[in-house]
């Protein structure tokens, strides 16, 4: 599998994020128009992720970055497997919190 579709595949699986209010109340799974609805946040969120990880604020070595890189990658892969709504919330809740400590130059 390349990293390009593993990406797409993330993207597709992981995208409920924001828009609660659009989607229906009451389900507890989410549905393919919620996925595909929110996948440029997520991506985006990835991204940032992997920007901030690039940080010269953080005190990490070449091969630390691309070790946090890579457990980034993992974590994005195995929440993309997710379909509960509230679990995929924690984990975009997770992922800016991450953002918001790597910006600070604290390694989380």
């Amino acid at each position: 599998m390349t990293t390009e579709s593993s990406l797409y595949q993330l993207c597709i699986a992981i995208t409920v994020a924001r828009p609660f209010a659009r989607m229906v109340k009451g389900l507890v799974w989410a549905t393919a128009e919620d996925l595909a609805r929110n996948r440029p946040a997520v991506l985006s969120l990835y991204r940032q992720i992997l920007r901030c990880l690039n940080s010269p604020k953080l005190p990490l070595t070449l091969a630390a970055r691309l070790a946090k890189k890579g457990e980034a990658r993992a974590i994005f892969l195995l929440a993309s497997e997710e379909r509960s709504l509230h679990n995929i919330a924690d984990l975009v809740d997770a992922g800016e919190y991450t953002i918001s400590l790597l910006q600070k130059g604290e390694v989380p």
